[in-house]
């Protein structure tokens, strides 16, 4: 029997797959016993380099390398324990003939899930065939029934009877009205969204092709982070100093201490008022109506982490910026929808959501978390499986319980962000959303949607998932409507999820219907996900 060949794919930082690999090495192990248990051979593609003190491939240079030594019909599992840069593997996997899985443990602390759906999503925007599979233990019926079957020479299928083309319902008079509304002042008027250095943390899914987003009417000003960074010199420490007053005003809670290195210090976050103000006067100069931040790549070098500035783009109430030249306030009085990670699929999202909300009268806050985690839980006398979305800090106060009096600013793990920076920490308020995904597959713009729900947690197990995953950063306890866990992690194309509120269960339902209207008189292809919640 031909070798099945594993391969490791990790981060573009030394540091993060040093104290990773642990994890990672124990979930190979457990993979490569369920692979050996259903009578396969395993080799592993490339070996553990004493020197680095890990074995992940950490580059594209370094993925090359290794798929000279692979046969190029060999088959492929790709194990996933932790975050891992996509674009590091397209090299070797764009021309590989063989037959490839993905493989990822269920954790929280690990998240390999995450890095799976980032991975899988690249895979599908390339257009390379693939199955995929994720596991607590790698001992379950799913997982190894899952596995016997691509050894067996057959594609894992699994169940998407969750999605339904847009197609199939018919909209009414209003939302139609609304929706004509939306797009037609978007194709009139344009917009851009301010990119700042394209392409970040591998995300090839994030990066919209320039034709398939001139179709919406949308435009990309692709700025530079070193302009960010000079943009931060010209702002004094007064004007730095009048933010964090505002904030302290506000009820904002800054966890600090005096060690640069361990601590969430006041110069990292006056550096982080700088980069706010930075950036809305870019922004306003380049006409931006959303802008993005690579946020870990680059500034991370020179600067605290961008997650208070990205937090407080996306919060209406916010403090004031003025022109210097005009002395005019910025943005006044809305968001300037701010999308991490420069992920150009979640700023169209984050536009449109803006343009519809701000329509029907709602708040038009949005934010983009990570699929982070999840497990059953009993929520008002039944089982439900509440996922754990977090994201590092981009969240908009509004969206959390207490608003700004409900933030608590700490110190980014100094492991990823050497220069530190102050998370926006709280816990996402109940209430109905609408969550969304844009992806692009067969050269083609599409979009997810869906109902949720955010609900309250007893404090005990909000801690207790805090622990599971990042405790520096905001959480939010939510219910998708109609969608399993596995439905969810089959169908969803990225790490991320867009999501935003309602006021009322009706109202969230009409937003739903709005936006996915909107979108698809964009050309996007259109689909809802789980329960159709009134759409006929």
């Amino acid at each position: 029997m031909e070798p099945v060949f594993l391969i490791a794919n990790g981060d573009l930082r030394h540091s993060a797959n040093v104290a990773t690999w642990e994890e990672q090495a124990r979930v190979e192990g457990e993979v490569t016993k369920a692979l050996l248990s259903l009578g396969a051979s395993v080799k592993r593609g490339h070996a553990f380099d004493p020197g680095e003190g890990h074995g992940f491939i950490k580059s594209q240079k370094h993925c090359i390398e290794v798929f000279r030594e692979i046969p190029c019909n060999a088959s492929i599992v790709i194990v996933e324990a932790v975050w891992q840069y996509s674009q590091h593997l397209l090299p070797g996997l764009l021309g590989h003939k063989g037959r490839i899985l993905t493989i990822a443990n269920w954790s929280g602390r690990w998240p390999g899930l995450v890095g799976l759906l980032n991975l899988n999503a690249s895979l599908t925007k390339a257009g390379i065939e693939f199955s995929s599979l994720w596991s607590k233990e790698f001992d379950d019926e799913f997982f190894l029934g899952g596995l016997k079957t691509w050894l067996d020479g057959r594609n894992v299928r699994h169940d998407m009877s969750h999605v339904q083309s847009i197609s199939n319902f018919a909209f009414t008079p209003q939302v139609q009205r609304i929706s004509d509304e939306v797009t037609t002042q978007l194709g009139k008027e344009k917009a851009i969204l301010g990119i700042f250095d394209e392409g970040c943390m591998g995300m090839f899914n994030a990066i919209i092709p320039d034709e398939l987003l001139h179709q919406t009417g949308v435009f990309k000003e692709r700025l530079s982070q070193s302009s960010l960074y000079f943009a931060m010199t010209q702002v004094n420490d007064d004007e730095a100093a009048g933010v964090r007053e505002w904030l302290d005003q506000k009820g904002v809670r800054f966890h600090v201490g005096p060690n640069e290195e361990s601590d969430l210090t006041d110069h990292q976050i006056s550096q982080q008022c700088k980069m706010y103000i930075a950036t809305l006067r870019i922004a306003h100069e380049f006409g931006c109506a959303a802008v993005g931040i690579q946020y870990q790549q680059g500034l991370k070098d020179l600067v605290p982490a961008s997650d208070l500035v990205e937090g407080l783009l996306n919060n209406a109430e916010r403090p004031p910026v003025y022109d210097r030249r005009t002395g005019r306030e910025l943005y006044a009085d809305k968001p300037l929808p701010h999308f991490n990670e420069v992920d150009e699929c979640s700023g169209l999202d984050a536009l449109v959501t803006n343009r519809v909300w701000t329509k029907l009268g709602l708040d038009p806050e949005t934010t983009l978390h990570d699929v982070r985690y999840g497990e059953d839980f009993t929520v008002d006398g039944s089982e439900e499986f509440v996922w754990t979305f977090e994201i590092s800090g981009a969240v908009p106060p509004k969206h959390l319980v207490g608003g700004y009096r409900g933030v608590v600013c700490e110190r980014q793990p100094a492991a990823f962000f050497r220069l530190g920076g102050a998370t926006i920490k709280g816990i996402s308020k109940p209430g109905p959303l609408v969550w969304s995904r844009i992806f692009i597959e067969e050269n083609q713009l599409k979009c997810d949607l869906g109902r949720a729900k955010a609900i309250a947690l007893p404090a005990e197990e909000t801690e207790r998932r805090w622990e599971l995953t990042t405790w520096q950063w905001p959480i939010m306890h939510a219910v998708l409507y109609g969608i399993t866990r596995d439905q969810m992690m089959a169908r969803h194309k990225s790490n991320h999820i867009q999501v935003a509120y309602a006021s009322s269960e009706e109202t969230a339902n009409l937003a739903l219907a709005v936006k996915a209207d909107a979108l698809r008189r964009l050309g996007l292809q259109v689909h809802i996900c789980g329960e159709n919640h009134g759409l006929n």
